[in-house]
């Protein structure tokens, strides 16, 4: 990307924001998946389905931005020549791709994480144990399968050193916060204030002559950001496992008292929780791109922080309209078109209202409109939904078309291309 004439800091935060993404995409999904199914007793194959569409938001704002900030730099892709044959890279490597169909296929069939993760490692064992064949003679392939192996053993011991003892910990806060009761009486008092400010923005809303929300939709909507809130301050440096596992003993009970379906919650949850890693000024996973990219680090986390957008908004849609996770109880066809399409239209308008800063902010104006609740504006007044997000939406068009003719020429010798340094300047 860098050579390409992207920025350093703008690499780095793409970087971020794509890894991180990989903890919310199915099917794997890090640990968390397997402790959902402990915890919400619903098989693997729900846990994935409902983790579908939310990871695709997340990717599809990086998308997004990615391209808005080429077509604003003049940039351009990789020629025909400079691509990779597909065919030719999947020849060479297709063979440790094995290891993730078995681990997928034995996951989906219904049998127990410890099993499918038993012949996962089985199958990088003999995918390690064919490479060393194929490239050595038999003598130096049995030695040299043998030696990897114990390092891939010391490896793996020393990374689950680390996970064990935040798991350790983590049972200790969990017991104490379980048996004390402190995880209800923290969500009596946060739904407290959230109703208290609800009463409050209801109250100076009277003078309508339409309920523009109600107290209820209110008191959800101010819970969900102190919940995220929480969350992403205690995602601060701690692992993805073990903040799930201290957010759903304190924060996910705040949700549950609010009638938000269990799985809804634990979703939400989950992914604030990973937001943690690109939100300044903890941004570890963008500071450590940042360091391979040469960028500035806060500078990098900043912009991983807006490229992971539909990271922090699409969990507010799908609390308020569960259909985008396809596996809840209300789930219909008509909200969850609504909801998702709604959510994709709004992420479009707000990334490019970030990223291209058009002074008049109508991207900005739309994309809220169009991520809002079904039970707010739209839906509450006795008109169409569609004349303010049309309007809407040609203005960003027309923007988008007037910023499209100031882009610069984009030059046809690659080595007459500016620096990096020189396009940031």
């Amino acid at each position: 990307m860098i050579r390409i004439g992207y920025p350093r800091h703008f690499a780095a935060a793409v970087e971020a924001a794509s890894s991180t993404g990989g903890q919310i995409t199915p099917p794997v999904m890090g640990a968390v998946a397997f402790l959902m199914i402990e915890y919400l007793g619903v098989p693997l194959t729900t846990i994935l389905t409902a983790a579908l569409v939310p990871a695709f938001m997340h990717f599809f704002g990086v998308l997004v931005q990615v391209h808005l900030e080429a077509r604003r730099r003049g940039l351009r892709g990789l020629t025909k020549d400079e691509l990779p044959v597909a065919w030719t890279v999947f020849k060479a490597g297709w063979l440790t791709t094995l290891p993730l169909f078995v681990l997928v296929a034995i996951l989906l069939s219904g049998k127990t994480p410890y099993l499918a993760a038993f012949w996962g490692i089985t199958a990088c064992l003999l995918v390690l144990v064919i490479q060393n064949f194929i490239r050595h003679d038999i003598r130096t392939a049995i030695t040299e399968s043998i030696r990897e192996t114990w390092e891939g053993f010391v490896v793996g011991a020393k990374y689950s050193l680390s996970v064990t003892a935040a798991a350790a910990l983590v049972g200790v806060i969990i017991g104490v916060v379980t048996l004390t009761g402190v995880g209800f009486k923290i969500a009596y008092m946060v739904t407290s204030v959230a109703a208290g400010w609800a009463q409050s923005v209801a109250d100076s809303l009277a003078f309508l002559p339409f309920e523009l929300f109600s107290v209820a939709t209110l008191t959800l909507l101010f819970t969900l950001i102190m919940t995220a809130i929480v969350c992403v301050l205690m995602g601060c440096g701690i692992p993805t496992t073990a903040n799930y596992l201290i957010m759903i003993a304190v924060a996910a009970p705040i949700l549950n008292l609010l009638g938000v379906e269990p799985i809804v919650a634990h979703f939400f949850v989950f992914y604030f929780g990973v937001l943690a890693d690109i939100t300044p000024p903890v941004a570890l996973a963008a500071y450590a791109a940042a360091g391979i990219a040469g960028a500035n680090a806060f500078k990098a986390g900043n912009t991983a922080f807006r490229l992971g957008m539909g990271k922090a908004l699409v969990p507010f849609v799908f609390v308020f309209s569960p259909s985008m996770l396809l596996v809840t109880d209300s789930f219909t066809w008509n909200e969850f078109f609504l909801a998702t399409i709604g959510a994709m239209l709004g992420i479009w308008m707000l990334s490019a209202a970030s990223q291209t800063g058009f002074s008049h902010r109508c991207a900005s104006m739309s994309g809220c409109f169009l991520q809002s609740p079904p039970s707010s504006l739209s839906h509450r007044i006795s008109m169409p939904p569609w004349p303010a997000p049309s309007s809407l939406f040609r203005c960003f068009c027309d923007r988008w078309r007037d910023a499209g003719k100031r882009t610069p020429p984009v030059p046809e010798n690659r080595n007459t291309r500016p620096s990096c340094r020189a396009v940031e300047s």
